[in-house]
């Protein structure tokens, strides 16, 4: 896989330098171009060194073997990357300007082209640019918008270059995924849920969110429109995925529900409360000499089972089971009562597995039979569970 590397005059140019650094490592082919005034910034020697190709800025150089050099780029190109990409060249793309090398690349290249600009908040607010970017959007390029905080110039704002790490991450998504998922919603519930006793307290449990925010993560990758679901967790939102942050059980039934009909599969991992506190105490509930309160409970919306039994057309349901005994047992049962299409279970008496962890052990209960999945990562799980389930529906189609 071959990645062309766009660098145009941005002082984050010598961000840049990192991002070439990271595809060479990961086994990719980079081959970088230059604006004339990105070298204001940074010294082309720099990727050179790190590629391990030389540097194009001139598009009359003739210090290269005779080929046409714009064209031969473009052709070996499985994705072009512009970063940093000032206000400069892509108003030039946008209207079709092809005056130096990168952008006579740009036009001849026909694989997918990302974008992720760098400039002055004034500068990306302003409507010309916000027109031209819109433009490119239609043309099929996709922008990877850019972070906000201090900027070089010491204005605060919107502007800055994407954060290095989700530039990477989002170009391996394009380019070293199946994309099995394109065209498909999948909407997924992560996290614990909490139910107020009064200001103070509240009923929760132990779960950290990580399995459902792998799933998010794998599904996204896989190219489906994902929409998480999430309880109260620490974990940094997924990139690309549409995160609806919620508290309790009631909370995230409505997001649920709101969203159902237009869903093609759901795959719920949180973990639900099962029950609510009957009243919740609009002060903090004081102790008192010789007295234990005592708090009615009552149950909470199940929305699996909701879900199950209002599904609509082709759509697909999995849920999870977390048990501490009678795994399988358990776990067939709910398969059946909630009406599901497939059920993961695990056990929390698993050395690894549960709660917090970063690893899991799964097996996959479904009316056809049961699979027992390999002790994973639960990101790794993740892709185990989405093959199964893509299996499942082209089966059906």
């Amino acid at each position: 896989m071959n990645i062309l590397l766009i660098v145009s005059g941005s002082i984050a140019a010598y961000k840049a330098a990192d991002l070439s650094h990271s595809f060479k490592k990961a086994g990719f082919e980079v081959n970088v171009i230059m604006t004339e005034n990105a070298a204001f910034f940074i010294n082309p020697i720099t990727f050179e060194t790190l590629t391990g190709n030389k540097c194009i800025i001139d598009t009359f150089d003739r210090n290269f073997d005779f080929k046409v050099e714009h064209v031969s780029l473009a052709k070996a190109a499985d994705l072009v990357l512009v970063a940093p990409a000032t206000a400069n060249i892509i108003g030039k793309i946008a209207n079709g300007i092809a005056d130096d090398m990168a952008t006579t690349t740009i036009m001849a290249a026909t694989c997918p082209k990302m974008i992720a600009p760098a400039m002055n908040t004034a500068m990306y607010e302003n409507p010309i640019v916000q027109d031209n970017i819109k433009k490119l959007i239609q043309y099929g390029y996709e922008f990877i918008e850019p972070g906000t905080g201090l900027l070089a110039c010491g204005d605060e704002g919107k502007g800055k270059l994407a954060d290095i790490n989700d530039i990477y991450t989002l170009v391996m998504r394009k380019i070293s995924h199946k994309h099995d998922l394109q065209g498909k919603k999948v909407l997924i519930t992560a996290g614990p849920t909490e139910e107020a006793i009064d200001p103070v307290r509240y009923i929760t449990n132990h779960s950290s969110g990580k399995m459902g925010y792998a799933l998010a993560e794998a599904a996204a990758d896989r190219g489906a429109e994902v929409t998480l679901v999430s309880g109260p967790t620490a974990l940094k939102k997924p990139l690309g995925v549409d995160t609806v942050d919620v508290v309790s059980a009631g909370d995230m039934a409505e997001a649920v529900f709101k969203r159902q009909k237009e869903q093609d599969i759901f795959i719920f991992a949180a973990a639900v409360a099962d029950f609510k506190p009957v009243d919740t105490a609009s002060e903090k509930i004081k102790k008192k000499d010789g007295e234990t309160p005592v708090i009615n409970l009552s149950r909470t919306v199940d929305i699996l089972d909701t879900v199950g039994h209002s599904r609509g057309g082709k759509q697909y349901i999995c849920g999870f089971a977390m048990e501490t005994e009678d795994l399988l047992k358990n776990a067939e049962k709910k398969l059946e009562k909630k009406n599901a299409d497939m059920i993961c279970a695990n056990s929390l008496r698993d050395e690894g597995a549960g709660f917090k962890s970063d690893t899991n052990k799964i097996t996959l209960i479904k009316k056809k039979g049961n699979k027992e999945l390999p002790f994973l990562t639960k990101r790794e799980l993740s892709d185990l569970i989405l093959d199964e389930i893509v299996s499942d529906i082209e089966s059906n189609d």
